[in-house]
């Protein structure tokens, strides 16, 4: 049988708390206006179910201290876009799931399109690039053992199919010579 421990009480969201937590969540990993602006949203919700603290005094805080944060430079969209845009890319991810992830983060369209216009600049063709990144990573196509290529061809290009290469770039990464 599985035991659950209690839920911790959560903390009265003070401005100080908030800020606090800002401060530490921001320390440890990157994030988008949005996003904190949920993360502390779920505070203040739990403070006032929790010790009946009021809502809009809250959301007061909290937009008090994004306008804060990012006068200071703490929060930036548009370095944060980059940044995510530059690590999804190297993983493999095509242009159309980077643009899908940035705004699940809450980055706007427009911040979205320059951080992969970004990536224009450093390759010749992105998606080209990606979708090679994904093979190589995945071991699909010509970073596929020789005796398990042909057999895998059609599995492989489906896999890069899914992740959101077009067909031509999907063909051009699998009839692409093994490296080596």
């Amino acid at each position: 049988m599985l035991f659950l421990a209690p839920m911790r009480k959560p903390r009265k969201a003070t401005a100080e708390y908030l800020e606090k937590a800002a401060i530490h969540y921001l320390a440890r990993h990157a994030a988008s206006t949005a996003g904190l602006r949920r993360l502390l949203a779920r505070k203040v919700a739990r403070s006032a179910s929790e010790h009946g603290t009021d809502p809009l005094e809250g959301a007061k805080a909290i937009e008090a201290l994004l306008a804060k944060f990012t006068r200071q430079g703490f929060l930036d969209d548009r370095a944060f876009a980059a940044l995510k845009t530059t690590a999804l890319h190297r993983r493999g991810m095509a242009g159309r799931r980077i643009r899908q992830t940035l705004a699940a983060k809450g980055v706007d369209a427009e911040t979205a399109d320059e951080a992969l216009a970004g990536l224009a600049l450093e390759h010749a063709d992105p998606e080209e690039a990606a979708a090679f990144a994904l093979a190589r990573r995945r071991k699909l196509g010509p970073f596929r053992p020789a005796p398990d290529r042909a057999a895998r061809r059609d599995k492989d290009m489906a896999a890069l199919a899914r992740a959101g290469f077009s067909w031509d770039i999907v063909r051009k990464v699998i009839e692409a010579d093994p490296p080596g």
